[in-house]
């Protein structure tokens, strides 16, 4: 038996060792749509919660429409032509519209990176794309201060003062906001990076609801979802994808109304019932292009917690093609690896701003506290799996085989999909 995970641009092969009993959780299957651009065409016609898309963009004179960064496959090729083109038909000049990748604090995509983001040769010949710039304080508009937290809100400025304001992306399990796409390609999307730091501080990624597929009462959610309010509203395109990235779900409309319609799709599928924990749990950090990074491979080791016992292991494989990440990850890293787990958390506590990416090293915390994290990865050099702050492992059959033998349990569970999938023990 071989059990494939995804790594990279393909799979890792997996043989469990002699005696291995396996669990293997998967989705079950979604069903891919058999016409994906009429389906995108129909989506447009077909809106959820307002206008349909010629009849919105009909007098106006701009449009900023938003799409995820490189690290998320979403299938912009799909859809970007015909939102543009229904935006020309409508009226709206070639010279007013503009996609803006919502890079958050992300790296900027750029040349080959941004037409293989992108997807349509068309479009860039066609109109502006452009990086979002967080820490551009000129680019940003302040619309105040959120109504309950009090978050000082700064968004691009492309966004704020386009005539039409339209978001898309995918929608699937996120380890902090409950579920990608919809509000969040808004912000942390263009946001400003004082807005950022802030929903993104200690207080906010320790709430027990900041989870994956928790939307109500989840703290970050509800930023979201009030910094929509004070922009004046948006749409959306929403895409749900299968195990194969192929099309399964897409929808067109309001920005909270269409992500909740595509959150139900998804949420039918991605979270899976199993009836036991498991001492050895051995995931991915589902392919590329999350798996680019250790700073992404965060969310694998997040996903299956709810299955994991404590003190277990959990072996993540992940490509981590471009290494760590951003010099300020590999800062919070070098904390982590010389304050020890307690330590870093107890040096980030009460600040109302975190640095930029500390966040993610503060969620490694989470695993870490359950069980024993194990890297594979054949993309990081000695000096960068040392900041890490989890052990490396180099044969995966031998690392479950020594698992297997330490807890003296036979049972695995395997979730080839990373952080796409996400088991939930049921309770009695």
């Amino acid at each position: 038996m071989t059990i494939d995970l995804l790594y990279g641009r393909s799979t890792l092969p997996v043989s469990p060792p002699p005696g291995c009993v396996p669990t293997v959780i998967e989705k079950r299957a979604m069903p891919a749509l058999a016409a994906p651009r009429a389906a995108v065409e129909r989506a447009l016609a077909e809106p959820v919660g307002g206008p349909a898309l010629r009849e919105a963009a009909r007098g106006k004179r701009s449009a900023c429409i938003l799409i995820c960064d490189i690290t998320r496959p979403v299938p912009n090729g799909l859809f970007l032509a015909p939102l543009i083109r229904a935006l020309l038909d409508a009226g709206v000049p070639r010279a007013g519209i503009t996609v803006l990748v919502a890079t958050g604090l992300h790296r900027p995509n750029e040349g080959p990176e941004l037409a293989e983001l992108v997807g349509d040769p068309w479009v860039l010949e066609t109109v502006a794309v452009a990086n979002h710039d967080a820490r551009a304080d000129e680019d940003h508009v302040l619309l105040g201060r959120t109504p309950g937290r009090g978050t000082v809100v700064r968004l691009d400025r492309r966004l704020v003062e386009a005539d039409l304001k339209i978001a898309t992306g995918l929608v699937e399990p996120h380890f902090m906001a409950g579920w990608s796409g919809g509000r969040k390609v808004i912000a942390p999307g263009v946001a400003h990076a004082e807005t950022i730091t802030t929903f993104h501080n200690a207080a906010f990624m320790a709430h027990p609801r900041a989870a994956n597929c928790v939307l109500d009462g989840n703290p970050l959610h509800e930023e979201q979802v009030a910094i929509v309010s004070m922009l004046g509203g948006a749409l959306a395109l929403n895409t749900v994808i299968d195990d194969r990235r192929r099309l399964a779900f897409v929808n067109f409309g309001e920005v909270v109304q269409s992500h909740l319609q595509a959150v139900d799709f998804a949420g039918a599928y991605a979270r899976v019932p199993v009836g036991r924990r498991f001492q050895t749990v051995v995931t991915s950090a589902a392919g590329y292009p999350l798996d680019n990074t250790y700073y992404q491979t965060v969310k694998g080791m997040v996903g299956p917690l709810d299955i994991l016992e404590l003190g277990g292991d959990l072996i993540v494989a992940s490509a981590c093609a471009e290494g760590m990440g951003s010099k300020h990850y590999v800062e919070a890293q070098r904390r982590l690896v010389d304050l020890g787990a307690e330590g870093f958390a107890s040096s980030i506590a009460g600040k109302p701003h975190a640095d930029i990416d500390e966040w993610q090293t503060q969620m490694q915390l989470k695993p870490m506290r359950v069980g024993h994290v194990r890297l594979y990865t054949d993309g990081l050099d000695a000096h960068d799996a040392a900041l890490t702050g989890v052990e490396r492992v180099t044969d995966l059959t031998s690392a479950i085989a020594d698992s297997m033998a330490r807890h003296r349990d036979p049972r695995v569970a395997f979730v080839p999909e990373g952080p796409y999938v996400v088991p939930v023990q049921e309770r009695a």
